[in-house]
């Protein structure tokens, strides 16, 4: 079965409306929930390369200070926000923090921005305080895990800062790069890249309309999945699937703390430290119940007969020729 899947081939169009003239780049706004570079954000500084120096694009990164996973399009509206520059350094993106903002020393590549903040509200202050007027499109990930269905999209942080966008009117791609395998070959991260930047500018060139958008009657934002598989290094590639979003549900996502002592987390965004400290303390019921909760792994049972064809979903199960998807799909849908 090969419901609702093509193959594109991406050249440029003379149609485009890719900046021109005096100003070629393309002006961006990168973003993501996973954080700044290292073991649960191991792509952002790559696909930030690709971008810049392959592409030639004016790349703007104002990303979370830490990771904020699962915090869907949430807001930080008590407090304050604070933010630091960040240095990141080849190969990898790992680099310093500053306090102010300096020339770039030896080795250093670019000059980021982190805030102790939500990806919504980085997308929200990157637009309007720190780059407004100066933003074409924002792109939030590459997301480390898929996006899909309807259940977890809502949850994500990185369709959540598209989504913080999309609302200020500029044109938004939440990007996922999903597996399903623990550790993901470096091998695959620059094909990824590479696929990645040309279904974007893609995307860009032949933006569709939406005579209920909010921007001059375009679509909203879009979602892109991309498998990271073996496929990507093939000749042929993978095929490209125009999807509908699965209308799904999650039940069960926490857990008792199996501990007997209460541990203290770290204050929410919403939470200051003394309130967080003094929350910290397990509330105990009369009958002796802990009220003291974990996130648990989200597990689903998912039957690929009941999952609606040409969905999100079904794409992933769809080209999952065995565990390692070695018949990926890369999936997208517009919101």
């Amino acid at each position: 079965m090969d419901f609702g899947c093509q193959k594109w081939y991406f050249e440029p169009s003379p149609r485009s409306p890719m900046p021109t003239e005096s100003d070629s780049r393309l002006r961006v706004l990168l973003t993501n929930d996973d954080g700044p570079p290292g073991k649960h954000s191991p792509y952002i500084y790559g696909l930030f390369r690709h971008l810049t120096v392959e592409l030639g694009w004016d790349v703007k990164v104002v990303i979370p200070s830490s990771q904020k996973s699962w915090i869907g399009n949430a807001y930080q509206i008590t407090g304050t926000v604070c933010g630091r520059y960040y240095y990141p350094r080849e190969p990898d993106g790992l680099g310093v923090i500053s306090e102010r903002s300096r020339s770039l020393e030896k080795g250093e590549t670019a000059e980021w921005v982190l805030l102790d903040s939500t990806p919504a509200t980085c997308a929200n202050i990157a637009l309007h305080n720190l780059y407004p007027g100066q933003i074409d499109l924002l792109i939030s990930g590459p997301n480390l895990g898929c996006n899909d269905s309807a259940a977890f999209a809502l949850s994500s942080g990185t369709i959540g800062a598209a989504l913080s966008s999309s609302l200020s009117k500029v044109r938004s791609i939440a990007l996922s790069y999903g597996a399903e395998q623990q550790s993901i070959p470096e091998e695959l991260y620059k094909p990824a890249h590479v696929l990645s930047s040309r279904v974007i500018r893609h995307i860009w060139e032949h933006w569709a309309q939406d005579k209920d958008g909010l921007r001059d009657g375009e679509v909203d934002l879009y979602s892109i999945n991309i498998p990271m598989v073996r496929g990507l290094l093939s000749e042929e590639g993978l095929k490209i699937c125009w999807t509908n979003m699965w209308r799904n549900s999650y039940g069960h996502l926490f857990k008792a703390h199996a501990n007997s002592e209460p541990i203290p987390s770290p204050a929410g965004p919403d939470l200051s430290s003394s309130e967080a400290a003094g929350r910290s303390q397990r509330a105990v019921l009369t009958s002796g119940r802990s009220l003291t909760f974990e996130f648990a792994h989200v597990e689903t049972e998912l039957n690929p007969a009941d999952v609606p064809v040409g969905t999100d979903s079904w794409a992933l199960i769809h080209g999952n020729g065995g565990n390692d998807f070695e018949d990926g799909d890369l999936w997208m849908q517009k919101l």
